[in-house]
């Protein structure tokens, strides 16, 4: 190669990866090195820890792993590409939600706000269009309102496994399965108030956490907590996945999809403190249900991820189904499972496409100090809002209204 030709193709090499980073670094992200500004530890003097919530002392982790799985060797935790390669990250003290949103939390904000979920409602084309799915593609009869559910009856006969995407076998779209009706037009959670909602896309999850004064976690967030402030570990609870014969998350087990031996109790989600929580005191960090993060998801994120507080890169890219915007999921779902999806693993990652929901997806929210005064202004609001609603229901054993 002539040195007219190297320097040429190092310069292209040079844009290449300027432009790579341009993708995958937003702007303005704080990539300050370590040392140079100290990370916050404890929360603001004074201020009580918002309800539900657990304080996360700020620290530096090793996100990720120096695993990188290659076709035919041996890979027993199904790590995926995208966990490669590890990376130091260095993260501002947080609060987390204590347990995943529960449908009792959500059906006071529905009924505070009249929210309607996207689940709830008839989409568009236009809708489906946002996420980068051709519309074209899909047919005027089902453009119904419902949400992604297991399919128990799938063909079992001609079930193919081990090929890209091969899950969308067993998954089907339930016309009527919300929030309210897990498992489709029939089904309801009265006695499951106390479990997460599901079938919320993240849309719906960034509206409560907007009406609460909160945000969603980052995707480093939620592993420095299921890491249990970034130790190097599995699991929440350690490297163990059943320790002495002791479950301590809400997953499958059994050869998904085939066997299902629901050795934990659980056949669906569970209520939200059913299994211990992790060293933070937080409940179902790992397994129940996926959970929404702030961040879009690119599967060569962590190649170019800055240190401080990463967000997220500018752009989704799932090579799987490039052209859809996607969402990161983290934690694992009761349908995770050895054979194939380890979700509940501490550094497993999950994308979603942000118009989708389903009935294994649900969310929680996080704050930061930054963030306290939109909190407690939220908060306001909706302690006058619980005031007046008390105002008005009738004393127990009042008599009824005459004029009414």
């Amino acid at each position: 190669m002539t040195k007219r030709l190297y320097i040429m193709a190092l310069g292209a090499v040079l844009v290449c990866g300027l432009l790579l980073a341009a993708v995958l670094v937003p702007s303005g992200a704080d990539s300050v090195a370590t040392g140079a500004t100290d990370l916050t530890t404890t929360p603001p003097t004074a201020t009580t820890t918002p309800d539900n919530m657990v304080w996360i002392p700020g620290g530096t982790f090793t996100m990720g792993l120096d695993f990188y799985p290659v076709p035919g060797e041996e890979n027993p935790h199904r790590v995926k590409n995208d966990e490669y390669p590890a990376h130091e990250v260095d993260l501002d003290g947080y609060w987390l939600e204590e347990t995943p949103i529960t449908n009792r939390m959500f059906a006071e904000f529905v009924e505070m706000t009249g929210y309607v979920t996207f689940a709830e409602k008839k989409p568009t084309r236009e809708d489906f269009a946002r996420s980068g799915v051709d519309a074209s593609l899909i047919p005027e009869d089902k453009l119904n309102a419902g949400s992604i559910c297991y399919n128990r009856n799938f063909d079992r006969d001609n079930l193919v496994t081990g090929v890209q995407n091969w899950e969308y076998q067993v998954w089907h779209v339930v016309d009527g399965a919300d929030w309210r009706h897990p498992e489709g037009p029939d089904s309801n959670i009265d006695d499951r108030m106390d479990h997460p909602v599901v079938h919320v896309n993240w849309d719906d999850a960034v509206a409560y956490c907007n009406w609460a004064g909160k945000r969603l976690p980052t995707e480093a967030e939620f592993e420095f907590a299921s890491r249990n402030g970034g130790q190097d570990i599995l699991y929440p609870w350690g490297n163990e996945l059943v320790p002495e014969g002791k479950y301590l998350a809400n997953f499958w087990q059994g050869e998904f999809p085939l066997t299902f031996d629901n050795a934990d109790g659980y056949a669906t989600t569970s209520p939200v403190r059913a299994f211990p929580s992790n060293e933070l005191g937080l409940y179902d960090i790992s397994g129940n249900v996926w959970e929404w993060c702030a961040d879009l998801y690119h599967a060569d994120y962590y190649r170019e991820s800055p240190r401080r507080n990463p967000q997220g890169p500018t752009e989704s890219f799932d090579p799987t189904e490039p052209g859809i915007v996607k969402r990161v999921q983290r934690g694992g779902s009761f349908m995770c499972n050895v054979n194939n999806c380890t979700g509940y693993r501490s550094s497993a990652r999950m994308r979603g496409e942000i118009m989708s929901s389903s009935f294994h997806g649900g969310f929680r929210c996080a704050l930061d100090p930054s963030g306290l005064d939109a909190y407690h202004a939220a908060q306001a609001k909706i302690a006058a809002w619980r005031k007046s609603r008390a105002t008005d229901q009738p004393s127990p054993g009042a008599a009824p209204d005459e004029t009414s």
